[in-house]
């Protein structure tokens, strides 16, 4: 074949010369072999036609031209017209040629052509016009590099000689200007043609094989570049040019040629500058000027081959950089640094200077932004070039000293970063892009993890998950709904056509431009461009000609030929089958023939590019499979079809190509969103629609479609779902689909698809009944679920889904635990009574390890590879356990006791290991064969552990050569895997990126171990293999920057233990091979306590034994890192629950007093551990050990922060203690024992006062009897007295003691400031009239903060004013009023409101007056005057705005409205509407931070700029409205203002009790890791009546999704067919005397369908999960939390759904302490738990995530509880705060009717004197707090489970009142 294309380039040349030398044609016909196997004589002269004719026309060789015409068999004249073009073109250059025999030329022209194809001179000018386009391609393809070639060849200046002549027409010749570039006034090169020229010029570029040949072809791109002139400066054409020669310049016989070709473009440039050519040059700088430095460098070494030629390369790349137009600077400052060679001196000084201000950062998101337009050559370059830029001060040879080197590293925190990173690992899943991968790896492992907890690995700044998919996931596909591409899919699909107009392949060229003319000259097409920026439009817009139906049509008429022509059909398995393929050649012919089934045009027109490109394919297949789900005229059942192909190829067991799957279940999911935005297009649908998006990933996401769009669609399209038999379109089975996703680790999309499966399956979202027989099998679903379940970095769902207690299912708890040892016996178990098992033939064992790695599942396991599990298990507990002795025996018995074993690659990887961690770089496998190697698809990460054990081998022992082609290869290896994984697949994502930072850690230290000069290290590595004689220790300030990068690792991975443990054990044996020893004691110590607070306490263990074992053996015992180490001894022996033995050892340590700082931490906890174990007096522990740790860190006067927050948690220590005796002590003293004490004491006294008097008149004998017994009652009375004052004195003590150590606690530090200030403002409080609680009130506010008292500044506030006292120095009130009036000074934006609001506490609206719901204290109203009188001295124009803007809050919420204008905006009345901005008050609902240094400059909160012109009267009693307040910041914040007869300051004070709440559960690792959190919102009372309440944004109340507002329709009326309605179930409940049942026939004719809100908006399964998942959790905290405060009326209207983050938020908290059983119909539940709350929990119900998240939530406020109670009493003892509901307000709960009970009912008005109710419900809450339910103590989860039962028993919700909806 070779030999044929080389003779094709000849072709024209032998033909000429053969007719120049008289030889006979049929003597040529006769040698047709050498040219064409196999030809006839007619088709060989067709072939040579184009040659052979000018030839003989020009040697007026008639008899030969008659003879061919007979042998071909058509008449001359019709074969010289077909052959018009080529003869006009030889003849018209060889007359423009002007060489010997040039006249011949004009003689065809004008005579024999004219002769021979009889036609007249006209006629033969309307055939050039006609064929102009082509002569003139013609010409150009005659050109040749040679200065005097051989015709039919001609020298370039000929060539352009003659298009210019053909081109502008016979001009007079002499006269027209110098110019070589054509006038072209007929417009020939337009620049889709001139695109046209250079795909013909590249087709003949391509075929040539010889260099020779493609210089000559070459020739005619410098000529055509002549010849246009400054239309060579188009971008369309120069990206193009650019493009073709790039691929040439590497070649070396061509790269002058091209860099002249590149210089001429360039000057062209110069000439015609524009924005567009710096776009196409600066995309391609970087790799011209790669190129063109490494043809300089050779030049340099070879001693100037030719100076000439060097310097070509040299100007052009002067011309690039440092002559270069400034526009381009910003792309030259990308480039990579230059070789320090001379001959670059200049250029590199230029490049240094352009730098200087450049970051790499911004370089990065550059390089990002434009990379998904890149082909890969391109990008690659460009990605060097950064790569060496960022990394090269991470070798310390780069000049920067190692500190500024670490500050400007620091990307982790970065979103931009993290984001561009990403994008690019998103690339490199493409076959193309493994040049990238390993520069990408590196990036990776500088970002790091995100959030180690979340569940969907999340990008900063997406509002939803990152897609790791392929290069382009297809975009939302379902706005096509049968009919139409959407319009964002349509966008991307033009920018990846865009990127193959720059492919290196000429036919791919050339296809995407037809495609892209065809798209373009439809409607959609041309509307898609308008998006695009000037620069991209510029590259498209030359394929379109507008729009063009016909033309349309025509090219769908081509490629239906084409379809049927191509051998590829949907019928066949062929097509389908994917064993032995790769994903290209499985995806392209599949796509390729559904496409061939489509209507949609746009989907037609990509067929031809399908069939090449997988990147399209997989961007199309779910439009296409969408498409063909709506076609209804289709004769074969296409449906059938595709479902039978699909289950019998790709969700099979046997295939291996993972990607297939995935880019099925794509599809399926966007079949699934049809189906599910049909059946939820309901009226809600309009207003909701915007919180479905699931991302905003730009084009690239596979998700970012628009549900509106989609809504619009649906209405237009005739497609309907509603005959679907599954919701994918396809009859395949949910549990097929749910177990292949599992395979390709899309987990979320498998548990998604196995409750579809439930609720086919059971008639219901549930997993079936339990099964509590022996079989060790686990149902399907089960199993599925477990393995998806496994793998979610989730804590809780495992818990709902495993119902039985099987060996499997209880090793798969222990390992979800962590559980290693248990798991250990249970494996052992496991591998015993295997044998017998397989005797039954029922063993089928699942565990988490077989679901470790995603790519090889258990799912595809065979029942072989499942007999290892439980040896595998075993390994891997051993080596969790850290039992290496045991492990490394183990795997040797495995390996010579079981053959076939190590045959493994799973077995191999844990030896492998095994080997690193032990540092046994002897170790080899004894294996027996080599390892069976999968396909690549399926190989994923196995290596790993492999190719770390060689890389730390080679480290040890200088390998180079090793080092780096393993540390290459398994970087490369991760990187392909982790472009390949599902989005869904977080726990392995955030694995892999650990392996990253080892890998990169890894070759830092082989920078320092074995250190080079310079760069010639690659030199090196090509010499010799081992380079270094001795290895360097590297000294701590070298290791500083691994340290920085390690520490910064701790804190980002939040003691997430599996990621860590890994790198943990990692760091340590590379610390030991660096040979840095005290690195290596520092690491172990600091492990040792990680693995702790992590709860790996054998591993904890083992550490700190290495690390005992090294102090000994260096001889430091005696240092003090050996005594921190004993210290952290004790502390894992108290965490390991043997606290004697930790006291034991903390004594010791203190005794032996080495320690120097730390010693005031040893007292501290030894004091707090026998305070704990009660083992020791009260005198002993203070004297002993909490007040020297006092002294002792007081004594300390370093000002560091790790000192101050010693003395902090002394002082607290001391303090709490001191504070719970003191708390014993008042207990007694006011226990009834005491009190009848002090009775009996009282009586002895009078009886000795009586025995006092008898004596005085007894007598003698008497006088002794009553003596004695006055001296016996005298010394009982004085012990008494003795003892009560020891103990009244004792509790004083301890008071004092306690006040003091929290006042500096307070002033020290901040790490207790939540639990102190509540319970010193309860001390103060309770203790009010005591002088010493006073004096220390009065010292506090001198010493400590205002800002720590600002969140009690309501409850301090309300404590003023009892005049009775009078205000005089020192007292109470002055003291208080004291502390608030410097909180007021220094935080008036937080203070003052609440001032406000006590003055206007006598604000009541006339019509409220009777009703006794109001406390008025005019003490407290006078209080808050005069200081507010006092304050204006200070803030006095704040506290004008701020009473100005209360004033309009006050009239808007006490706006009298009609009745008709609810539920209607309404104009603001002028009063209201005309107050102006106030810029010194902040928007009364904005929330922002207390300044610690209490300036509040400009800016620091947003200013109140007035209110909407209009409000929204909202249903209701008190009609409140809702308006909009305008904020300096430019936000509209929206409020409700309300006035009625609740008063708002309960829901003040409840909103700052689940605050307060908040924040405990963010500082407890358990609930903060589960983000348990309690949506709040701001409350701000002005008057007892009125005042306003953030409105709460995106929420929707969950009875109007449920129902709707008018109650009769939403979810229900959608998806509950043939359901009775809500208003028919109240109904029914009221009429029914037997509530019992009723209830029961309630709920069987309205079933729960809360599950479709998550299905609804959340259309990306991961979505799905991760927001339903928010809201279980949401469900479960505030269940909890409202269950404490007795919070009751949980109707469905005061619950609300954030409609983004499915957080649940209560409203409306004016019922609590259960005040619900003061109801009419008191409430018994403790909290809303019905079936559509649990419904929306998913399968597993209250099982597993709500369970557990109630019981942590429960467990964080028991543990707490002192606080809690604290702040509790402190709420409840609120004089104003009167929370206990008045009869009235007990009837109006309940009403069914709004009209106002104001005539039913008259209040009266009494005198309230405190809460008389407070003590009951403090006791309440207390027993609550203490585990107390029904009288009985229980545990946390007994007390859980207790709850549940009693929300969801059936006989106390019959009892509910009606309107509550106890069925919903």
């Amino acid at each position: 074949m070779s030999r044929m294309k080389y003779l094709e380039e000849l072709v024209g040349s032998i033909l000429f010369c053969w007719v120049a030398c008289g030889v006979s044609i049929a003597a040529l016909v006769e040698i047709r072999q050498l040219f064409v196997l196999d030809a006839e004589p007619s088709y060989f002269l067709q072939y040579c036609f184009h040659w052979l004719l000018p030839a003989l026309f020009i040697h007026e060789d008639n008899s030969n031209l008659n003879w061919i015409s007979k042998i071909a068999g058509q008449p001359l004249t019709v074969v010289v017209k077909d052959h018009f073009v080529p003869i006009f073109s030889v003849c018209m250059t060889l007359h423009c040629s002007k060489s010997s025999g040039f006249e011949k030329g004009a003689m065809v022209l004008q005579n024999s052509i004219l002769h021979f194809a009889e036609i007249s001179e006209s006629e033969r000018d309307k055939l050039i016009k006609k064929n102009m386009v082509s002569i003139v391609s013609h010409i150009l393809s005659l050109a040749s590099c040679a200065s005097d070639p051989i015709i039919p060849f001609f020298s370039r200046d000929t060539i352009a000689r003659a298009i210019q002549t053909v081109v502008d027409g016979f001009l007079e010749m002499d006269d027209h200007c110098a110019s070589i570039s054509v006038v072209d006034k007929i417009n020939i090169f337009r620049p889709d043609r001139v695109f046209m020229f250079i795909v013909e010029m590249h087709y003949k570029i391509a075929a040539a094989i010889h260099h020779r040949h493609r210089c000559h072809r070459l020739a005619s791109i410098e000529v055509l570049i002549t010849v246009l002139g400054h239309r060579a400066a188009l971008s369309s054409t120069s990206n193009y040019l650019f493009n073709l020669i790039g691929q040439y310049i590497g070649c070396h016989a061509l790269q002058d040629q091209c860099c002249c070709i590149i210089s001429s473009l360039l000057k062209t440039f110069k000439n015609n500058p524009s924005k567009e050519i710096v776009g196409v040059l600066g995309e391609q700088l970087q790799f011209l000027v790669s190129k063109l430095v490494a043809c300089c460098i050779p030049l340099e070494a070879e001693g100037q081959r030719s100076a000439t030629v060097s310097s070509l390369y040299l100007s052009l790349l002067l011309e690039l950089t440092v002559e270069s137009d400034p526009s381009l600077y910003d792309y030259i400052r990308e480039l990579e640094p230059f070789p320090e060679v001379d001959i670059f001196e200049r250029i590199r000084n230029f490049h240094q200077d352009l730098c200087r201000a450049y970051s790499p950062r911004d370089h990065l998101l550059k390089i990002v932004k434009r990379s998904c337009n890149l082909p890969p050559r391109l990008l690659s370059w460009s990605l060097q070039a950064l790569h060496k830029k960022l990394l090269a001060g991470e070798t310390f040879q780069g000049g920067k000293t190692t500190k500024e080197f670490v500050d400007d590293t620091y990307w982790h925190g970065d979103g931009e970063i993290v984001h561009a990173v990403w994008t690019l690992v998103r690339m490199c899943a493409s076959d193309d892009s493994s040049r990238i991968r390993g520069l990408v790896s590196d990036l990776i492992s500088r970002v790091g993890i995100g959030d180690p907890h979340s569940v969907v690995f999340h990008l900063p700044g997406d509002s939803n998950h990152m897609h790791v998919h392929g290069p382009i996931s297809h975009n939302g596909a379902s706005e096509i709904m049968g009919s139409s591409v959407s319009e964002e899919l349509l966008i991307a699909l033009l920018k990846v056509l865009k990127k193959y107009l720059m492919d290196d392949s000429v036919k791919i060229v050339d296809i995407t431009s037809q495609t892209l003319r065809g798209i373009l000259s439809t409607e959609r097409g041309q509307k898609a461009i308008l998006s695009f920026d000037s620069y991209e439009r510029s590259l498209i817009e030359v394929h379109s000609k507008g729009i063009n139906s016909e033309l349309v049509e025509k090219l769908l008429m081509d490629l239906e030929k084409k379809f049927k022509a191509e051998d590829i059909f949907l019928e066949k398995s062929t097509t389908w089958v994917t064993h032995g393929k790769t994903f290209e050649m499985w995806i392209c012919p599949v796509v390729y023939s559904l496409v061939g089934c489509c209507t949609d045009v746009i989907l037609r027109l990509c067929q031809d590019v399908v069939l090449l490109k997988p990147e399209v394919a997989e961007l199309l297949l779910p439009s296409v499979v969408v498409n063909l789900a709506g076609r209804k005229d289709i004769g074969v059942n296409i449906q059938s079809l595709i479902s039978d192909q699909v289950q019998e190829h790709i969700f099979v067991k046997s295939n291996k190509l993972i990607k297939s799957i995935q880019v099925w279940l794509n599809a399926l999911n966007e079949l699934r969103i049809c189906y599910v935005l049909e059946r939820s297009s309901g009226p809600l649908r309009k207003e909701n629609s915007k919180h479905c998006r699931p991302s905003n990933f730009s084009s690239r996401s596979h998700s970012s479609m628009k549900p509106r769009d989609s809504v619009a669609t649906l209405s237009a399209v005739t497609m309907s779902t509603s005959s679907w038999a599954k919701v994918y379109w396809l009859s395949i089975d949910y549990l097929i689909v749910a177990r292949s996703a599992i395979t390709c680790g899309s987990y979320f999309t498998s548990m998604m698809y196995v409750e579809y499966w439930c609720e086919e399956h059971f008639h219901g979202l549930t997993l079936g009944n339990p099964d509590f027989s022996n079989l060790e099998m686990l149902p399907q679903h089960i199993e599925i679920l477990i393995s998806a379940i496994t793998q979610i970095n989730e804590p809780d769902s495992l818990y709902g889904i495993i119902q039985s207690h099987t060996l499997t299912s209880q090793i798969i708890t222990f390992e979800h635990e962590g559980n290693w040892n248990k798991a250990l016996e249970y494996y052992d178990l496991q591998v015993r009574s295997e044998a017998t098992a397989h005797m039954d033939g029922s063993s089928r064992t699942l565990s988490l390890t077989e679901t470790q790695s995603f790519s090889q599942p258990h799912l595809s396991t065979s029942d072989d590879e499942a007999k290892w599990k439980p040896y595998k298990g075993l390994i891997r507990s051993l080596q969790q356990i850290g039992c290496r002795h045991m492990l490394d025996l183990y795997c040797q018995g495995l390996t010579s006791g079981k053959g076939q074993f190590q045959q493994d690659l799973e077995f191999t990887e844990l030896q492998y290991e095994a080997a690193w961690r032990a540092g046994n770089w002897d170790f080899s496998l004894l294996s027996a064969g080599p390892i069976p190697q999968s396909s690549e698809q399926h190989t994923k990460t196995h290596h790993f552990n492999e190719n770390l054990h060689c890389c730390l081998r080679a480290l040890q022992e200088g390998d180079s050569d090793e080092f780096m082609r393993k540390l290459k290869h398994s970087k490369e290896e991760l990187v392909w895997s982790v472009s390949c994984a599902s989005e869904e697949s977080t726990e392995f994502i955030y694995s892999t990126i650990i392996k990253f930072q080892i890998l990169y850690h890894l070759g830092i230290a082989w920078e320092m171990r074995w250190p080079t000069s310079s760069f010639e290290r690659i030199e090196l590595q090509k010499h010799k293999q081992k380079m270094f004689s001795d290895p360097v220790i590297p000294t701590m300030d070298q290791l500083l920057w691994l340290n920085k990068d390690w520490s910064s690792m701790l804190t980002k991975s939040q003691l997430h233990m599996s990621l860590l443990e890994p790198f943990i054990a990692f760091r340590r044996v590379l610390l030991q091979i660096l040979n840095c020893h005290d690195c290596t004691m520092q690491h172990l110590l600091q492990s040792a306590s990680t693995l702790r607070k992590g709860s790996r306490f054998s591993q904890a263990a083992a550490a700190l034994h290495e690390f005992k074992f090294l102090c000994v053996r260096t001889g430091e015992q005696g240092s003090s890192a050996y005594w921190l180490g004993r210290l952290e001894e004790a502390k894992l022996l108290r965490a390991q629950g043997q606290r004697e033995m930790a006291i034991g050892l903390g004594k010791y340590i203190l005794q032996t007093n080495r320690l120097d700082e730390e010693a005031s931490d040893v007292y501290r906890l030894v004091g707090k551990w026998l305070a704990e174990t009660r083992s020791s007096n009260s005198r002993t522990i203070f004297e002993k050990y909490l007040k020297p740790a006092v002294s002792l860190a007081e004594g300390d006067k370093t000002a560091d922060k790790k000192s101050a927050e010693r003395k902090s948690q002394t002082h607290f220590r001391l303090a709490h203690y001191a504070d719970a005796l003191f708390r014993s002590y008042e207990e007694r003293l006011n226990s009834n024992e005491w009190q009848a004490a002090m009775r009996l004491r009282k009586h002895k006294t009078l009886e000795l006062e009586a025995l006092m008097r008898r004596l005085k008149g007894s007598t003698k004998g008497d006088k002794i009897d009553y003596s004695m017994k006055i001296q016996e009652l005298q010394k009982q009375l004085a012990m008494d007295k003795e003892e009560a004052q020891k103990l009244q004195d004792d509790r004083d003590n301890f008071l004092n003691l306690a006040l003091e150590g929290y006042k500096r606690c307070l002033v020290i530090g901040d790490k207790y400031d939540v639990r102190v200030v509540f319970r010193l403002v309860s001390l103060w409080f309770s203790l009010s009239s005591r002088q010493d609680v006073v004096n220390n009130l009065l010292k506090t506010i001198d010493e400590v903060q205002t800002y720590k008292f600002v969140p009690l500044v309501y409850q301090i506030a309300s404590r003023m004013g009892n005049i009775r006292d009078g205000i005089v120095p020192n007292n109470f009130q002055f003291a208080l009023v004291s502390l608030l009036k410097k909180m007021a000074i220094d935080h008036p934006y937080h203070t003052i409101f609440q001032l406000l609001g006590l003055a206007n506490g006598d604000r009541i609206k006339d019509k409220q007056r009777s009703r006794n719901s109001f406390v008025v204290d005019l003490d407290k109203k006078l209080a808050a005057e005069n200081l507010l009188e006092e304050l204006s001295a200070y803030h006095g124009p704040v506290i004008r705005q701020m009473k100005q803007m209360v004033e309009i809050y006050i009239k808007l919420a006490e706006l009298e409205t009609k009745r008709e204008d609810t539920s209607r905006k309404v104009p603001l009345p002028r009063e209201i509407r005309s107050v102006r901005q106030l810029e010194l008050v902040p928007v009364v609902t904005a929330s922002f931070p207390v300044d610690r240094s209490c300036r509040y400059c400009e800016g620091s909160f947003p200013y109140f700029r007035g209110l909407a012109d209009s409000v929204m009267v909202m249903n209701g009693v008190n009609a409140p409205k809702v308006v909009e307040c305008l904020g300096s910041d430019g936000h509209k914040y929206k409020q409700l203002a309300k006035s009625g007869n609740d008063d708002l300051r309960q829901d003040a004070v409840m909103e700052q009790f689940f605050g307060l709440v908040n924040t405990f559960l963010q500082n407890h690792r358990d609930t903060w890791k589960r983000r348990l959190v309690i949506r709040t919102y701001k409350v701000v009372p002005f008057t007892p009546s009125a005042g306003v309440i953030e409105w709460v944004d995106g929420t929707l109340p969950l009875g109007e999704y449920l129902i709707g507002s008018n109650r009769n329709g939403g979810a229900h009326g959608r998806y509950g067919i043939g359901d009775w309605s809500f208003l028919k179930c109240r109904e029914h409940m009221s009429n029914d005397k037997d509530k019992r049942k009723a209830f029961q026939e309630v709920c069987e004719n309205f079933r729960p369908v809360m599950h479709y809100f998550f299905l609804e908006r959340f259309l990306q399964p991961a979505d799905w999960f991760e927001k339903r998942l928010a809201y279980t959790r949401s469900v479960a905290a505030t269940s909890m939390v409202g269950y404490i405060v007795g919070l009751g009326d949980r109707h469905t209207m005061n619950l609300l759904i954030d409609q983004a983050t499915a957080e649940v938020v209560h409203i409306d908290l004016g019922v609590a302490f259960e005040q619900g059983l003061m109801l009419k119909t008191p409430e018994r539940v403790p909290f809303r738990l019905t079936r559509d709350i649990i419904d929306g929990m998913g399968v597993a119900g209250v099982e597993g995530v709500f369970r557990k998240c109630c019981e942590e939530t429960l467990s964080v406020m028991r543990t707490n509880k002192e606080a809690l109670m604290t702040i509790i009493e402190v709420f409840i003892h609120d004089p104003l705060y009167k929370w206990a509901l008045s009869p009235l307000k007990a009837l109006q709960r309940q009403k069914e009717t709004d009209y106002d009970l104001d005539t039913s009912i008259e209040g009266s008005q009494d005198d309230y004197e405190g809460n008389k109710d407070a003590a009951r419900a403090l006791l309440r809450v207390k027993q609550k707090l203490d585990g107390y339910e029904e009288g009985e103590m229980r545990s946390v989860h007994g007390q859980v489970q207790q709850l549940i039962q009693d929300a969801i028993d059936p006989e106390r919700l019959c009892q509910m009142f009606p309107g509550w909806g106890a069925w919903m």
